[in-house]
């Protein structure tokens, strides 16, 4: 690559079209950065699951070899970095090899200077830092970007929480957040001394608690990337949480609408400039790169709250980067990829993001994350195929060819649906069967989930056939594994 600087998106453009370093996006599976490779010459994805039956030509999955039992995405992540087959392709492609992850820790990080590669984004121990709820709030504040009204204290038991709140004038109506993990399984909703008993084991010794008073509100997604340049702002996306024909856990995620119309124009101008003020303030505090905030939305009065951080790429990335804005100038994960190139580069940021705003940079899609939602576990017998699917007039869903392009979509009567699990699998409840991306809405104006997408979700479940386990296969050796993989 040359040095001189780049001055223009097009520009920009050319230099990923014309890379000759080796990038890795190495994770479970492809997901999160779905397309990046047709953008970014020498963009290869290393993946645990083959969602493609072998069939994406730049999926590398290694054979399958005996492991400790996985905890996180970083173990798996770790497991494939010492894979001799990953190890073999990465010497045999040769260059100065670039590593992204979802997630990371200090051993990934040993790891990959042992294979020479570096890792294009900010030390895991930053990221551990800024993926503290706790440190979110604090980070929120210094920026001006207000968090719902909450104390940050530990919690000892229910009366030492009663009189923190007292204290805090914030109510007995409660959000309990500990510091870290999926806000389906961390996040607990405590009005009464019973709903305190049933989560005290998870609250109690967790060290600070971030306690927050109970609102009525609609959760939204923004993703931002940090550059030398200033923080280039993506679309407000509406969060698909907790319903439970796609998710057992309340409040979990469950995937994402972007459309023009999902908020009030000033809403959405509103929580842009909250965002890029964040990512200025995560610019001091060292950080730079991609993340994503969580924006929790008063029905009543339309304020904007401070959700959460998460200081990396996320479950609705593959919605950033695929919307109109991002093929008419470039997906806001090449921006993350320049920044860590070293490469000059020259940028009118906010002529950027003004465009960005601009509600014809953005059509309309959804994705919804099915995850077996049954108390049940069982061994899958036949799994629908990654591909495009129709729906037909009678509502029955039906495999209609193999693709792995979101965009080879090309009504509402279509679907592409990316397989998680696979013939043999378990499938136990929050299991991630698959995802499934729809051209338009997948909610009512009320939020709630359309019929449409029930369609869909309930054609694509019932394409899963599974045979009970044998009685001396089942017990506690199958159970969720409280992670999630994207």
């Amino acid at each position: 690559m040359t040095t001189s600087q780049l001055n223009n998106i097009s520009e920009i453009r050319r230099f990923f079209h014309r890379n000759e370093d080796p990038i890795y996006f190495i994770s479970a599976t492809n997901f999160n950065l779905l397309g990046i490779d047709e953008w970014c010459k020498n963009f290869k994805y290393i993946c645990y699951l083959d969602c493609y039956d072998g069939r994406h030509p730049n999926v590398f999955c290694p054979s399958e070899q005996p492991h400790a039992e996985f905890q996180s995405i970083e173990d798996i992540n770790n497991y494939l970095l010492q894979h001799k087959e990953v190890i073999d392709l990465v010497k045999r492609r040769g260059g100065k090899p670039k590593f992204v992850f979802l997630m990371f820790d200090e051993e990934t990080e040993r790891l990959a200077k042992e294979l020479g590669a570096d890792v294009w984004f900010p030390k895991a121990s930053l990221r551990t830092s800024m993926d503290n709820k706790i440190e979110t709030v604090r980070i929120g504040n210094k920026a001006g970007v207000p968090s719902v009204p909450n104390v940050l204290a530990e919690v000892k038991s229910y009366e030492a929480l009663r009189k923190i709140t007292e204290k805090a004038g914030i109510g007995h109506d409660l959000v309990l957040q500990s510091a870290f993990g999926d806000s389906g399984h961390t996040t607990f909703f405590i009005k009464t001394e019973a709903d305190f008993r049933r989560h005290e084991h998870e609250i109690v010794g967790q060290g600070e608690i971030k306690i927050m008073k109970r609102i009525d509100c609609r959760g939204s997604a923004i993703e931002a990337c940090v550059t030398k340049q200033g923080t280039i702002v993506g679309p407000l996306m509406t969060e698909l949480v907790g319903f439970k024909e796609l998710t057992p856990y309340r409040g979990g995620w469950c995937g994402n609408e972007i459309l023009s119309s999902a908020f009030p124009k000033k809403v959405r101008q509103h929580a842009r400039d909250l965002t890029f003020k964040f990512g200025e303030q995560l610019r001091k505090e060292g950080y730079r790169g991609y993340f994503e905030l969580d924006f929790l939305i008063d029905k009543k009065t339309g304020d904007l709250w401070l959700g959460e951080l998460n200081p990396r790429i996320t479950g609705c990335s593959s919605m950033t980067n695929h919307a109109a804005f991002a093929h008419a100038d470039a997906p806001l994960f090449l921006f993350h990829l320049l920044e860590f190139s070293k490469k000059k580069f020259k940028l009118d940021v906010a002529e950027l993001n003004a465009r960005w705003a601009n509600p014809d940079m953005i059509d309309s899609w959804s994705q919804m994350v099915i995850k077996h939602t049954e108390d049940s576990v069982d061994i899958i017998t036949e799994a629908p195929q990654t591909g495009i699917y129709k729906m037909l007039d009678d509502g029955r869903v039906v495999y209609d060819r193999f693709d792995y392009h979101r965009r080879a979509v090309e009504s509402e009567n279509e679907a592409f649906f990316l397989r998680i699990q696979k013939p043999g699998d378990y499938r136990y409840e929050g299991a991630d069967l698959g995802i499934l991306v729809t051209r338009g809405r997948s909610m009512t104006p009320s939020f709630q989930m359309n019929e449409r997408a029930k369609k869909w979700v309930h054609g694509i479940k019932n394409a899963f056939k599974a045979r009970p386990l044998p009685v001396a296969e089942a017990g506690p050796a199958i159970a969720d594994p409280a992670f999630k993989i994207m």
